[in-house]
C-alpha cells in the first residue's frame, strides 16, 4: 500500500474526526442555547426577589436544586468570575468550516461542482462558497443594524426572502447536496457571527460598565436580544440542512430548492409551540398541524416529479447519466485495465439499489443518491467504491449481493494502481 493510498484514508478518518467534534460542539451550543431560551422565557417574579432582579427560576436536575435569578443589567455587585457561554458556538463554526472544506472543496468535482448547471473550475466553486458565507453575513448584519430593526417581524420576512433567493440561486450553481449544506452553512455562520460579532461584544461592554462604575447603555441588550431572537429561530432548520445530504429526496429532485426553503418556515412553527409552553403562554397546537402540513407538502414536492407521465428524466437533476465524455481527473480510473471488470462487478452487485430507478425490494430512491449505472459514474465514485467495498465490507449492505473477496480485491487493486 503507497503513501497516497495511506494519505487517502487517513483523510477518511480525519474526516470522520473533524465530523465526531462537529457534532459534539453542535450539541453543546444548541442545548445551551435551548436550555437558555427555556430559562429566559420561563422566569417568574416574586417578592422575594432582590432589588434589580428581572425573574427567577428553581429547578431540581442530577439529584440538586438550582435557584437562578436573571439581572436585565447587573447585581449590586457583580462577581469577578463569571462563566461565558460562546466556545460552544465559535468551535461548532470552525469545525463546521473544516468539515466544509474537506469534503466540499477537497471533493469539489464530485460533491460541489455540478457541469451540467454551471461549468466551474475548483477554484471558481470554491470561491463562490467562501464568498457567499462572508457576502450574506454582511447583507444580513446590515439589514438588523438599519430602520428595519425597530419592526422584528418585518425584518424577519426580509431575513426569509433572502434565504429563499440563496436557496434557488445555490441551486442553479452546484450540486443539491452542496445547494443545501451552503444554505445551512450561511445560516449556521449568521448564527455564530451573531455570537462572535455582536453578542458576546455587547455583553463585554456592559460587564465593563459595571465595573468601572458606570450605568450601561440598556441598546446593547436590544440589539443582543434581537440576535438571539434570530438564532433561535434559525436553529432546527440548520440541523435538517446538515443532515439532508443522507437523504437524496430531498436535495435530488427537481424542487430540492422550495423544500429547502420551506424547512425554515416548520422551524418557525416548531421553536413557536416550544416557546409558548416555556413562557406559559398557552399550548398553540395549531403549529402541530401546520408543521404537519409543511412536511406533507414537502414529502410531495419530491414525490411528485417522478410520478408525472411527462418525466423522462427519473428523480435526479444533478447527475448527468448520459454524459460519455470521462472527465481528466477520472480518466485514470477509466483507463486502468482493471476497469471493465470493476465495472462488472459494480453493476452487478450495487447497481440494482444505485440506480435512477432502483430494483432492489423497499428501496425507491438511490441511498444518498449516489448512481452507479455508467463507467462515468462509477469512476467519479472510485473513491467511495474503494472504501465501502475495497477496504471495508460496509457494501453491499450485509453482503446482500454476495460481493466475494476476490471482487473485494480486484477494486482495491483498481483504486491503488489508478491513484499511484
Amino acid at each position: 500500500m503507497t503513501g497516497t493510498v495511506l494519505t487517502i484514508l487517513a483523510m477518511d478518518w480525519i474526516e470522520f474526526a473533524v465530523r465526531w467534534l462537529h457534532v459534539i460542539t453542535a450539541i453543546a451550543w444548541i442545548g445551551s442555547s435551548f436550555y437558555f431560551i427555556a430559562l429566559d422565557l420561563g422566569l417568574r417574579k416574586t417578592q422575594s426577589l432582590p432589588a434589580k432582579a428581572h425573574g427567577e427560576e428553581w429547578q431540581v436536575h442530577g439529584g440538586g436544586f438550582y435557584h437562578i435569578q436573571k439581572y436585565l443589567v447587573a447585581p449590586e455587585h457583580l462577581p469577578e468570575h463569571l462563566t461565558w457561554f460562546k466556545w460552544e458556538s465559535y468551535a461548532t463554526w470552525l469545525s463546521g468550516f473544516a468539515l466544509l472544506a474537506i469534503v466540499y472543496y477537497g471533493g469539489a468535482e464530485l460533491y460541489l461542482i455540478d457541469e451540467s448547471k454551471m461549468a466551474l473550475s475548483v477554484w471558481q466553486a470554491v470561491a463562490i462558497s467562501m464568498i457567499s458565507l462572508a457576502g450574506v453575513w454582511t447583507v444580513y448584519s446590515l439589514l438588523c443594524r438599519s430602520p428595519l430593526a425597530a419592526n422584528p417581524t418585518i425584518l424577519m420576512l426580509v431575513l426569509y426572502v433572502m434565504l429563499v433567493a440563496l436557496s434557488w440561486g445555490f441551486h442553479q450553481i452546484f450540486t443539491g447536496r452542496a445547494a443545501f449544506i451552503h444554505l445551512g452553512a450561511i445560516t449556521a455562520t449568521i448564527m455564530s457571527a451573531n455570537v462572535f460579532m455582536v453578542i458576546i461584544p455587547n455583553q463585554k461592554i456592559v460587564v465593563a460598565d459595571l465595573r468601572a462604575g458606570r450605568t450601561p447603555d440598556a441598546k446593547y441588550g436590544r440589539i443582543a436580544k434581537l440576535r438571539s431572537t434570530h438564532n433561535n429561530y434559525l436553529t432546527l432548520p440548520v440541523i435538517f440542512l446538515m443532515l439532508s445530504g443522507h437523504y437524496p429526496l430531498a436535495f435530488a429532485t427537481e424542487y430540492s430548492w422550495l423544500i429547502a426553503s420551506l424547512v425554515f418556515l416548520m422551524g418557525v412553527t416548531i421553536r413557536h409551540y416550544f416557546n409558548s409552553r416555556h413562557a406559559r403562554a398557552g399550548n398553540p397546537r395549531w403549529t402541530w398541524v401546520a408543521t404537519t402540513a409543511i412536511f406533507i407538502i414537502i414529502m410531495a414536492l419530491s414525490i411528485w416529479p417522478a410520478m408525472r407521465d411527462d418525466n423522462d428524466e427519473g428523480m435526479y437533476t444533478d447527475d448527468d447519466t448520459a454524459m460519455l465524455t470521462i472527465p481528466p481527473h477520472l480518466q485514470a480510473f477509466h483507463n486502468d485495465e482493471r476497469f471493465e471488470d470493476v465495472n462488472d462487478i459494480v453493476s452487478g452487485r450495487c447497481a440494482m439499489c444505485h440506480a435512477a430507478e432502483p430494483l432492489w425490494d423497499g428501496i425507491a430512491v438511490a441511498p444518498k443518491g449516489i448512481l452507479l449505472e455508467t463507467p462515468m459514474q462509477i469512476a467519479a465514485e472510485a473513491k467511495a467504491i474503494y472504501i465501502q467495498s475495497g477496504v471495508s465490507h460496509a457494501m453491499p449492505p450485509a453482503n446482500v449481493a454476495y460481493m466475494e473477496p476476490e471482487e473485494r480485491a480486484l477494486i482495491r487493486e483498481w483504486f491503488e494502481a489508478a491513484v499511484n
